[in-house]
């Protein structure tokens, strides 16, 4: 893949890495193991796929993002939305449980390949459009999500089926079947998290409780108390495999494959995004979506089924030290070796156990302290956060999802739409114009209103900027010959601007004044020419800068 000097580089980071590291890495990965293995049963099952098909994706995921990706805390595999979206979409194509699987891999195929191809295409600035407020109230969302069903574990229950408030309704409700002992070890490995965590913060503590509770499992023989375990999990090494499907299903996996990618890259960069940022650290999101589009070619290509960023995995790896993608190598080689001859080892493992790690993992996306700044000081993101929580919690993980990206482009629209239009003035002893609300010394010039939009014009904002115009206009006295227009913030025009500058200069001349352009970008020129307005206007009232146009409104030499 490319990187930021324009090489193309694969694993880029090997280079620079450290021996120290290694054991936090290994830490790391251990944890990641840890969950990813038990998880892959639960997650094949939402996928409408058999559990042996998470293991052949699991760890094809894990290194062919290692080797491409740039978050160093990412861990890519099968997630809950992931599997939830699979199973949608394959099931509107067959409902036969036999085509799942080819379906399955196919779908991820696919959907990588949309993924690689807009992030060659350098389409990541979509995730531009994420507001970071919609960004903590998803991502806020998702980890309640997590804990509601993960504490239906920890107490013994199924959460059922439905939205975060009917998942919880059903954990309270069956309140009177509650197994106490599954409570108790649940309660237990969530004491001991904790306590870990706050004095003996270099142990990697979801390692530790989870090795406990398979010894205390496999001793006291809590399944026969009412413990549920993980139980057994078939062998499995991936193997090249095509997905044998017929042509016409490719075709129509295609359509639900463009929602699915767009969910699961929003997930996973979301959560890349979120540790770059604590980390001081930076992930571009054309090699993102790119990495996470090769991901999912190969996973497709093992007989997976399509995979994401997890956050559970992603926190828990980072909180047991984990710092670099050498996490994902070490995790992949020890699911394989889990895979081919280990899995008896995670049969005795508690249910509870497993749901106290993963509520303690995500609760670092539950930031309660960003919605106070939010409160104190921006009531506006306060309400786009909790918009976004809730829709998570109301319609579930990928409604809300799709709720707060749509939330970050009405915020994105509402924003680029309201421009200042400022009214320049000459600043003393210089060529230099400025906004004369901001430099009281900045003098205009008689019978010239020289104005500039904030940023640029598109069709979003132009109507505002020419009321805005006419405004300006109003409150000047006495009422000036020309209007100079300064375009130093927009780099190209586009034909709605265009015609409604058309107006705005007809417009003026019913008031005999006249409109001059200046700071005219390059691309913006050659737009103009093709556009009857640079006729009307003619050469002489388009200018290089402010300074000539005003010279020449004025009569004077520039």
């Amino acid at each position: 893949m490319k990187d930021n000097a324009g090489g193309w580089v694969v694993a880029g980071w090997l280079g620079r890495y450290r021996a120290q590291w290694l054991r936090g890495d290994t830490l790391g990965a251990l944890t990641a193991w840890a969950l990813i293995v038990p998880e892959c049963v639960a997650y094949a099952q939402i996928a409408g796929v058999p559990p042996q098909n998470a293991f052949y994706a699991a760890p094809v995921a894990l290194v062919i993002y290692a080797l491409v990706g740039r978050s160093n805390f990412l861990i890519v595999g099968a997630t809950s939305a992931a599997a939830v979206l699979s199973a949608a979409t394959v099931a509107g194509i067959s409902s036969d449980p036999q085509d799942a699987v080819g379906l399955s891999a196919a779908l991820a195929i696919v959907v990588g390949a949309i993924l690689l191809a807009a992030g060659i295409a350098r389409l990541g600035f979509i995730t531009n459009f994420l507001a970071e407020p919609a960004l903590v109230g998803f991502l806020f969302g998702m980890a309640l999500t997590i804990v509601v069903r993960q504490a239906a574990k920890i107490v013994g229950v199924s959460s059922g089926e439905g939205n975060f408030f009917e998942r919880l309704s059903t954990v309270l409700s069956n309140a009177p079947d509650w197994s106490w002992t599954t409570l108790a070890v649940g309660v237990s490995a969530l004491t001991l998290l904790f306590v870990l965590e706050r004095f003996l913060p270099r142990l990697p503590a979801a390692l530790v409780v989870l090795v406990l509770g398979l010894v205390v499992s496999a001793v006291l023989s809590l399944k026969d108390h009412g413990v549920e375990i993980v139980g057994k999990i078939p062998s499995a090494v991936p193997v090249p495999h095509l997905p044998g499907i017929p042509a016409q299903d490719w075709i129509a996996l295609a359509a639900g494959a463009l929602g699915v990618a767009l969910v699961v890259f929003a997930e996973a960069f979301s959560i890349a995004n979120r540790f770059a940022r604590e980390h001081g650290q930076a992930v571009d999101a054309n090699r993102e979506m790119a990495a996470v589009g090769l991901s999912n070619i190969a996973v497709g290509f093992v007989r997976g089924f399509v995979v994401s960023g997890s956050a559970s995995r992603s926190a828990a790896s980072a909180g047991a030290g984990g710092r670099t993608p050498v996490v994902s190598l070490i995790a992949a080689a020890l699911i394989l070796l889990t895979g081919a001859f280990l899995t008896p080892l995670f049969t005795d493992l508690p249910e509870p156990v497993l749901g106290a790690i993963v509520v303690v993992a995500v609760r670092g996306f539950m930031k309660t302290s960003e919605l106070r700044r939010y409160a104190a000081a921006d009531r506006r993101s306060l309400w786009v956060a909790l918009t976004a929580l809730i829709g998570v919690l109301l319609f579930d993980l990928l409604p809300g999802l799709l709720l707060a990206v749509a939330l970050s482009l009405v915020m994105f629209i509402a924003a680029a739409s309201r421009r200042n239009v400022a009214v320049l003035g000459r600043l003393p002893g210089s060529s230099l114009y400025a906004d004369t609300a901001a430099h009281k010394d900045a003098a205009p010039t008689p019978g010239v209103l020289v104005v500039r939009p904030d940023g640029s014009l598109f069709f979003g904002n132009i109507n505002r900027v020419q009321l805005a115009v006419q405004d300006r206009l109003r409150g000047t006295d006495p009422a000036p010959h020309t209007v100079v227009l300064d375009l130093t913030s927009s780099f190209e025009l586009g034909v709605p601007v265009l015609d409604t500058l058309q107006e705005l200069a007809e417009e003026l001349g019913r008031q005999n004044i006249t409109l001059h352009l200046a700071h005219v970008r390059t691309k913006a020129a050659r737009q103009l020419a093709a556009h009857p307005l640079a006729t009307r206007l003619g050469p002489q009232h388009i200018h290089p800068t402010v300074e000539q146009a005003v010279a020449a409104a004025s009569g004077e030499p520039a």
